[in-house]
Order: C-alpha cells, then structure tokens, then sequence
C-alpha cells in the first residue's frame, strides 16, 4: 500500500481509482463495508483501490476544546486499511482552509482533477465541503457532469437493530465493555504509540510496566485490564500476554492519567519500541490501598486473572475477535 499526503502531481498509477471517502475513524466493521464495496469494484474494474481520509480528525478542528476521542491513529489506520487490500491510502490535511472549500469544488479540484477517481463509494450519510453543503444527490449530479460512478453504502446494523457505529464503540469503552466494543470492530481496540519512561515504580514492586502516551485516544473506563501487547519487531508484530492499568495511581497520589502495560514473562528492553496493546477484558475498577503488601497482592490476583482470561484460546478465535 502507498500512501500520499496530497492530490496535485500523483503518478499515474495512483489516479483512477475506485475510492472509499470517510474518516474511517477506527475502521471498525461498517467501515469495512464500505471500503469493500470499493474494493469488490476496483476488483471487477481493473482499478486500484483507494480510500481518501482527513488527518486530523475534523471534529479536533471544529472542537479544539473536545476532550480526546480518537479510536485509531493514523499509524493503525494505515495499518488496518492495508490489511483490508488498499492499494492508495490518501490523507488529506484537514485544517480551517481545507474546510472552507465549497463542495463543489472539492469534487472538481480534489477528486475529478487531482485524483482522477473512476468511482466514489460513500456511506449513507456522507457531506462534504464548506457548512457540509454537498451531500450524496449533489456528489451524483457532478459524477454524471464529470463521467464518474457514485456508490452509496447504508448504514450497518446487528441484527438487534444497533447501528455500527464510531459512536457507539467510544460509548462501550467508557463503560469498561471491550468485548462488546470488539464485536462492533471486528478487532480488539488497541492503544498504540512508543513507550516512555515512567518512575519506574511498577519495576520495584515486581511488576515492570510500559507507559504510552495517551495523546488523543478515547479514554476508556479507568481500571484493571486484561491486554494482549503487540511489539513491533521488524515487519513482523510479536504478541504477549499482559495486564495494564489505566488510572491515577491513588495508592501513590499521582495525579496524572497513565496507561501502564505489564507483559508477563518478558524482561526485554521497550523503551523508545513502538507497542501496541489491545484491551481484552475489564478486570476491576482502580482503587486506594492502605501499604504496598496489599498493593503487591492485589496485582498478583490481577495477573492470575488476565492469564486465566487470556488462556481461553476459543475467545480469539471467533469471529470478530482477532488481533492484527
């Protein structure tokens, strides 16, 4: 997959593609419709397959103020996106300017002129353009002035009739629900970035953590969870076993929301690694103990715990509940 951060000067194998445009903001399982509506096209066509994203996410422009709400970086997007069999990954820049572009020429500019595209595949709900003006009929009438095809994907269900939904899954983590949040996915959600140093508190105690920075993901429920963390090694991601905390750390005062990774079994080095942790399981909520022995014998309950939780293989296998 090749990804391009513009839309003037491509080569031309990246123009004329079936493109799926979106935020695409976790890639979970409507997302995948869309992008595989494309691609069942591009397949059928002869075309490459491309997806037009926005980084950052437009609402961080239009609500600075919001608090953190991402599902996935650009970096797991990407990730994701390549699994999906994307040939052309662009990322427009997505600031005040770009905004004001008035929606019809977003369509001629960006799509008919800069990309070529042979094909738009867009969810249900899609606009675009300055005020979000342009909207699925006013996209159709500019492909048929401009010789492009217009899929339009409607919104994904399960069949208790719960809209697949970016929505939706923030709303499960919040509630301490990965599991359910998964399920709507189609992956485990996963927190991603390089490791940082930390006071190195959990290393006295017995049980080394990883610290990565939180930046701008969605805040799940704080507390003790059950993770499979994924180091990169290479072209290749090495998964282990693991249990994190999300919290405060009130036993010790902090103050500071931290995300702590304990793999078991391992005593490598990860400082400056990039690692990749997936919730699996809400353990508990975080609370105060009275003395570190109390600490120390909760953490090992916690451990026995996760590896009881993660050594149900069958959980991994079933659909909708896979890493990568």
């Amino acid at each position: 997959m090749r990804l391009f951060r513009h839309y003037d000067g491509l080569p031309p194998d990246a123009t004329g593609a079936v493109v799926a445009i979106g935020n695409f903001d976790g890639v979970h399982r409507g997302h995948r419709i869309v992008i595989g509506a494309a691609g069942d096209i591009a397949r059928a066509t002869g075309k490459p397959l491309g997806v037009l994203t926005f980084e950052p996410h437009p609402k961080r422009i239009f609500q600075p103020d919001a608090p953190p709400f991402r599902l996935s970086s650009l970096r797991t997007k990407a990730h994701q996106m390549e699994l999906l069999g994307v040939d052309c990954l662009y990322v427009m820049q997505f600031h005040k300017a770009f905004a004001e572009i008035p929606a019809e020429n977003f369509v001629i500019d960006i799509l008919v002129s800069g990309f070529g595209v042979s094909h738009v595949v867009v969810g249900e709900d899609f606009v675009f353009g300055h005020k979000r003006a342009g909207d699925v009929q006013l996209l159709r009438e500019l492909a048929r002035r401009f010789d492009f095809q217009i899929t339009r994907v409607f919104t994904q269900r399960e069949p208790d009739g719960t809209v697949i939904a970016s929505r939706r899954i923030r709303q499960l983590l919040i509630e301490g629900k990965p599991a359910e949040a998964a399920k709507l996915l189609g992956r485990y959600w996963e927190i991603g970035g390089r490791v940082e140093h930390g006071d190195a508190v959990g290393r006295t105690l017995g049980f080394p953590t990883a610290n990565l920075p939180l930046g701008d993901y969605q805040r799940p429920k704080a507390g003790i969870y059950a993770i499979r963390a994924g180091i990169d090694e290479g072209a290749q991601t090495v998964w282990r076993d693991g249990v994190a905390s999300l919290g405060w750390r009130p036993t010790f005062a902090g103050r500071d929301l931290r995300f702590e990774a304990h793999l078991f079994d391992f005593s490598g080095d990860l400082y400056g690694k990039h690692l990749r942790v997936a919730l699996i399981e809400y353990l508990r909520e975080e609370r105060k103990f009275d003395g570190i022995e109390p600490l120390i014998a909760q953490m090992q309950k916690d451990s026995a715990e996760a590896r009881a939780v993660l050594a149900d293989a069958a959980r991994f296998a079933a659909p909708g509940f896979k890493l990568g």
